[in-house]
């Protein structure tokens, strides 16, 4: 947009500083052009002359004044150009360039901001990956609302998304929570047993139990673990897929721990270690040297008991990431996996393979608030709080919202008394309320019998007051942030960009009349509104939310 028009007038006046002579291209691709931070210091700014002057050890200011002869006077796009602080060079626009936003706005439509720099490459994101051994807990939704925020931006801009959930249905977790099933079926027939020390305690299990009560009566007392194993991880995951859905997200593929076994691909891990002399038996275990990778002590892959560790699996289903040939793999882990990360990154280092393929993105904990005060939502299900208790109180889109307000490796603190409220206070009701805001602006104008004409009818240049301006501003910068948030793997910055907008767009309506009595000033302003309208909506769909019509 008018970012990079401007991007590209300096990357060609810093071409014709190369070609006269003033300085080499070595700062190539170093310099930015971005924003400036305070008010009175332009549109934007770039720090190219001081980037120029470090690499060639030459005095800023000096390049700066070069770089202001070769952009030249005033045009349609630059009213005045200054040297400010060290040798930053501010760019002040023309007020009237800002308008040529709103063209592109109404005609890409749900287009814009969408890109194609992602070319196409392979992506797999890896998201939730909850055992099956219980609900959904408000950390594994945080996980799956950045992981599915995550893929959609990425689709957004051109990558071949492929979202992945790895079905941990092997280990002990998974016999435990077999033993746990099989205690509380034999409690209901009245029989004496054992329940498990670790076992899982939620009355979820006792409601599969009861199933399998009802069924089959007392017939499945001979039945082994395995096979209640079964049953529970078939009804808790369809939990969870049920959950899943209900918060908008579904996956392509899944991936089964338990194939890892039974192809051989963990033995096949472990020789081609072996193969390498990355491992050696100690104490009767199997050690992997993580050592050579730059970690502190080894690792144990596989216990004395002859059961492998969690590293191994994780190692060998990310060796079959590559072999899938994904050319980006993200991660997305609670800030629980952070010790065992590094120690899989050395597994796929050893293996052969690229580990900078690999994002992981490790996000921290969720504390519901509740009066200021830190709180436990009553369960039935579980002495966790579920998914689904927390959308049955703030509903899915202020559950989507507020697990993205911030970066993922910010502590998330969960205001129920704020994500309830219906005020403006609560940041998804203010964003909403500004598209149905802008959609009751057009069903007034059509009740009034206003003709808002097409763009090219509008006289655009009526749109001079500091709050049109700054609307057009923001929406400018729209593609880029959406770019940025795809680069960086930042879903926040959506957020914040829509509560930027929308935050504007009230102040605007509380100031301006849209429907007054000039004809050609209605047209303009109506056309402002249906590109702030377009914005917002873009927004809202990329990050899962609603754009409701009516409030």
């Amino acid at each position: 947009m008018i970012k990079s028009l401007l991007k590209q007038r300096v990357d060609q006046c810093f071409l014709q500083g190369v070609e006269k002579g003033l300085w080499t291209d070595t700062a190539a691709d170093s310099y930015a052009v971005e924003v400036p931070k305070r008010d009175g210091q332009g549109d934007f700014s770039t720090n190219l002359a001081m980037v120029v002057a470090g690499k060639e050890k030459r005095n800023p200011r000096e390049v700066a004044a070069q770089l202001l002869e070769l952009l030249g006077a005033g045009d349609n796009l630059l009213e005045k150009v200054e040297i400010a602080g060290p040798g930053f060079v501010n760019f002040f626009l023309n007020r009237g360039i800002w308008s040529s936003v709103l063209p592109e706005v109404l005609e890409q439509g749900t287009g814009f901001g969408r890109a194609d720099f992602g070319n196409g490459k392979k992506v797999l994101v890896e998201f939730v990956s909850a055992n099956p051994t219980g609900p959904l807990s408000v950390g594994h939704g945080r996980n799956a609302i950045l992981g599915d925020t995550i893929a959609r931006i990425l689709s957004a801009t051109g990558y071949a998304v492929d979202r992945e959930y790895y079905f941990n249905d092997a280990g002990r977790q998974m016999r435990v929570l077999g033993a746990s099933t099989k205690a509380r079926y034999l409690e209901l027939l009245g029989l004496e047993n054992e329940f498990p020390e670790d076992g899982y305690q939620g009355d979820y299990i006792y409601a599969i139990a009861r199933r399998l009560q009802e069924e089959s009566g007392d017939g499945l007392q001979e039945e082994d673990e395995l096979f209640f194993k079964g049953h529970a991880e078939k009804d808790i995951f369809a939990d969870i897929d049920a959950t899943l859905k209900r918060i908008g997200i579904a996956f392509d593929s899944y991936f089964n721990e338990h194939t890892l076994y039974e192809d051989g691909l963990i033995d096949d891990v472990v020789a081609k270690l072996r193969s390498k002399d990355f491992v050696y038996e100690k104490d009767g275990a199997t050690w992997f040297k993580t050592t050579d990778f730059g970690q502190e002590q080894d690792r144990v892959i596989i216990k004395n008991t002859g059961e492998p560790t969690y590293r191994l699996p994780d190692i060998a289903y990310h060796r079959e990431k590559f072999r899938r040939g994904f050319e980006w793999m993200i991660d997305v882990f609670g800030a629980d996996h952070i010790a065992t990360v590094p120690d899989v990154m050395a597994g796929v280092r050893a293996l052969g393979h690229d580990d900078s393929k690999i994002t992981v993105i490790l996000h921290q904990f969720v504390t519901l608030m509740r009066g200021g005060k830190q709180v436990k939502m009553s369960t039935r299900k579980a002495t966790f709080v579920t998914v689904d208790e927390l959308v049955d109180e703030v509903g899915v889109d202020a559950l989507r919202f507020f697990f993205l307000m911030r970066k993922p490796d910010s502590q998330l603190e969960f205001d129920l008394d704020l994500a309830t409220s219906q005020s403006q206070e609560n940041p998804v009701y203010y964003v909403q309320y500004a598209h149905a805001r802008l959609c009751s602006i057009e069903r007034q104008a059509k009740e009034l019998q206003v003709d808002a004409g097409n763009i090219a009818d509008a006289d655009l240049g009526l749109l001079d007051e500091e709050e049109e301006i700054a609307l057009l501003k923001i929406m400018a910068e729209y593609p880029a942030m959406i770019a940025g948030s795809a680069r960086d793997l930042a879903p926040h910055r959506v957020i914040f960009f829509l509560m930027e907008l929308a935050g504007q767009f009230h102040r605007y309506y509380n100031k301006h009349k849209v429907l007054g009595d000039n004809p050609e000033l209605t047209r303009a302003r109506l056309q402002l509104c249906r590109a702030v309208k377009v914005v917002l909506r873009n927004g809202l769909t990329l990050v899962g939310l609603n754009a409701p019509e009516t409030m």
